[in-house]
């Protein structure tokens, strides 16, 4: 994984996962174009060292992730698997083991990263790669890009937290026939339908733009806004109460909260340092 100012051009051209910081955010480029950015271990391995370099610097405040070339991700690479004839074919082929070490993992480094995420679904978005894609905070795609729950064309089901989000992105009549046709799902209807936020001739350039927005917003209420809302469903309406009075108590204790009401009070635009 090299960041994008590298300068040497092959090391950027042979990295799976591209990274760049620009300013308050950072630019997460899946990088093998020439398979629509389907994922390799590698590059899983790639991507996680780009999550970490977003973390690990203070300064950055939101994070986009895009695709390379014409697709935004194909989900696994099919061509990792060994289905060469002979013994222990079935153990071999097994799925198991790359959801269990690879896109499982990917998808709960997503979901707990301590800024908030875009997805710039520039191209296609198809199995895995759509999950990816529901697993960021928000979605903006092309109008040219498409949704393809690929799963069940191939004898499997939806993986990556794909049919948990679809239930809950979509409800379970859209998701149950989404996920059993495999039939593809375009931008403007995504966004008909809930799955994604908006869609933009410049998905790069909107996400980019959306997400330097919540770069300067108050980054520990946002993330706590993600967690509230994601687990909603698994509380009742009672628990629930409970769970925001005490993370509002969290966030009234933040920089962000002082500042937010003192400028409120004052009648000043507010200057949020994410802590």
């Amino acid at each position: 994984m090299q960041n994008t100012k590298s300068t040497d051009p092959e090391a950027s051209l042979e990295s799976s996962v591209l990274f760049e910081a620009r300013g308050a955010v950072a630019l997460v480029t899946l990088n093998r174009p020439q398979a629509l950015n389907s994922f390799t271990r590698q590059m899983h391995h790639d991507l996680w060292a780009a999550l970490d370099m977003a973390e690990a610097d203070s300064k950055i405040r939101a994070l986009v992730i895009t695709g390379a070339g014409r697709g935004f991700c194909a989900g696994a690479d099919l061509s990792e698997f060994d289905f060469a004839p002979g013994p222990d074919l079935v153990k071999r082929a097994d799925p198991g083991p790359v959801i269990d070490q690879a896109f499982n993992p990917t998808a709960r480094r997503l979901q707990n990263l301590r800024i908030p995420t875009i997805a710039a679904v520039n191209g296609v978005a198809a199995g895995a790669g759509a999950s990816l894609a529901m697993c960021c905070d928000i979605a903006v795609a092309s109008p040219a890009a498409s949704f393809i729950q690929a799963f069940s064309k191939i004898g499997l089901i939806p993986d990556a937290g794909g049919s948990w989000l679809l239930v809950e992105r979509l409800g379970m009549a859209r998701a149950m026939a989404l996920a059993m046709t495999g039939d593809k799902l375009s931008a403007d209807k995504a966004k008909e339908w809930g799955l994604i936020w908006d869609v933009a001739e410049d998905s790069l350039a909107a996400a980019l733009a959306l997400a330097e927005r919540l770069a300067v917003m108050p980054t520990k209420a946002l993330v706590a806004t993600r967690q509230l809302l994601r687990d909603a469903g698994t509380r009742t309406f009672t628990q629930h109460l409970d769970v925001e009075r005490d993370t509002q108590s969290a966030m009234g204790r933040t920089h962000d909260y002082i500042e937010g009401v003192n400028a409120f009070l004052q009648k000043r635009a507010p200057e949020f340092k994410g802590e």
